[in-house]
């Protein structure tokens, strides 16, 4: 990444850094492949003539969303051998990304799940035209396909992602109460407080990786989400505590093991009750939550 003395290159590079990220982590759900993604951006735009470039955010735009693409192919494959269910790699951000009601809700994990369910080129297209409104054209160039496929390929994927993405929204309060009841139940075992506000039918999503306790198929039910959670979070012996913090622009929890980060809860609520559970242990997943990312449409 460019660290030395700016030029033209390096400031328009800078300039549009956060949105470059964020296209590449919607596309890819991978901070780390997102970041591997900036990288391989930027040594293609510096051996770049940039008098030729009529555009530049269009044209890094592009340069990104391709690398993307490629990486997202690879990534897939290598979902196909992760043990246990594959949930995006969760991002510490400010809570001032959920003001942006169009890119929190893109970013959340209900969403993030349901983009894995497009193939490749429908998942870039979706994010490039819905979530940051990029021109057909310049999404026909980035893809490699004409502007009329793209089209297709546009409708084709909304209606997909619209049919099965989350109907309510849920307002932050909301969550940060039902949060703070797992919190106490971390904090001091009594559970009551999570009965209260979990849905019969919730389901709980946990990514391990292998490494860390997990179940390896989503789990449905009351009894048998709370026993799941009971079993990973009582593994080992130690300190457990959990921190309100703001995960992909929603209110989550981190939660701690003697001062380190265990894993990271998010939640989708329904009529004020948890549906979803969405808890990533892989500790390979939890090297961005240090510091909030940020993140534009701009």
């Amino acid at each position: 990444m460019p660290d030395h003395a700016a030029d033209p290159a390096t400031d328009a590079f800078v300039a549009h850094r956060n949105l470059l990220f964020t296209v590449a982590y919607e596309i890819l759900g991978s901070a780390a492949d997102a970041e591997d993604v900036l990288q391989e951006t930027w040594l293609r735009w510096a051996d770049i003539d940039l008098e030729q470039v009529r555009d530049q955010r269009a044209f890094l735009v592009r340069i990104a969303t391709r690398r993307a693409l490629d990486r997202l192919r690879s990534l897939r494959r290598r979902k196909e051998t992760y043990v246990g269910p594959w949930l995006p790699e969760p991002l510490l951000t400010s809570p001032d990304v959920a003001d942006n009601v169009e890119l929190a809700e893109s970013l959340s994990m209900a969403v993030m799940l349901v983009l894995e369910t497009l193939s490749p080129t429908e998942r870039a297209v979706f994010v490039l035209r819905e979530v940051f409104d990029v021109g057909y054209d310049e999404i026909a160039e980035a893809v490699g396909k004409t502007p009329a496929t793209v089209r297709q390929i546009a409708h084709r994927s909304r209606k997909h992602v619209e049919a099965r993405r989350p109907r309510e929204v849920v307002s932050p309060r909301q969550a940060e109460a039902a949060l703070a009841s797992f919190q106490h139940a971390v904090e001091t075992g009594d559970l009551q407080g999570v009965l209260d506000v979990l849905a019969p039918d919730v389901v709980l999503i946990s990514d391990g990786g292998g490494v860390r306790s997990a179940a390896l198929r989503p789990v449905t039910g009351v009894a048998k989400v709370l026993r799941l959670l009971l079993a990973s979070l009582g593994d080992k012996e130690g300190a457990l505590t959990g921190e309100p913090a703001t995960v992909n622009g929603h209110p989550a929890l981190l939660l701690r093991h003697d001062g380190d980060i265990d894993s990271v809860m998010t939640i989708a609520v329904q009529d004020g009750l948890v549906t979803g559970i969405y808890f990533v242990r892989n500790p390979n997943k939890l090297t961005h939550i240090t510091a909030a990312t940020p993140l534009t449409l701009n």
